[in-house]
């Protein structure tokens, strides 16, 4: 078991781990808190992954649990977070005083020497709010997060947002995140 004093914000997903192996990974990082962002706490095929569970799990091996997923879940329940083909507008969400709040209890937790790791279900970072959402919130907090692979593999923000992109440079970095561009010109055919 590796244990040190300085802060960590490490995220991963479940995915098909099991709870002993996500325990293992969080004794291997020294964790101390594991914060649910999930935001339905509960998993009708993972059971040992559902709220009650997953906290007695953890409380066995001195790990603290604490869920923010109304603060910081990828589906909130807030229509203002949606657009109008319901998918979650990110942007929005990091808007809501909630998320305000969550980002910010989780900012003081770092700064505390605290070592967290934030629990969501998609074992694939890039497929996750983990980082789309909280990770982007984080960054801009000067919070260094880690992301844990589906093969238990480290990543930092930077590298999940590169895989997300798929090797690309944007040609729109200077738009907000969660936003997508218009053209101002109507589509002309090229041979006009």
């Amino acid at each position: 078991m590796t244990v040190t004093h300085s802060p960590l914000l490490l995220t991963l997903g479940y995915g098909k781990r099991t709870i002993d192996a996500v325990i293992e990974l969080l004794e291997r990082y020294g964790v101390q808190f594991l914060v649910d962002v999930r935001s339905v706490p509960w998993s009708r095929y993972h059971p040992d992954f559902s709220h009650d569970a997953l906290k007695g799990h953890l409380r066995a091996h001195d790990i603290a649990y604490l869920f923010l997923g109304e603060e910081l879940g990828g589906r909130p329940n807030d229509a203002g977070c949606y657009d109008q083909n319901g998918r979650v507008d990110y942007e929005a969400c990091r808007r809501r005083p909630a998320f305000q709040h969550g980002i910010q209890r989780l900012c003081t937790a770092w700064e505390q020497g605290q070592r967290l790791a934030l629990l969501c279900s998609e074992s694939r970072p890039q497929d996750c709010h983990r980082s789309k959402l909280l990770g982007v919130a984080l960054a801009e907090e000067g919070i260094e997060v880690t992301h844990l692979d589906e093969d238990g593999t480290p990543m930092t923000q930077p590298e999940v947002m590169d895989r997300l992109l798929g090797g690309q440079l944007s040609l729109f970095d200077d738009l907000p995140s969660g936003k997508a561009a218009r053209s101002r010109g109507q589509y002309r055919p090229v041979d006009e």
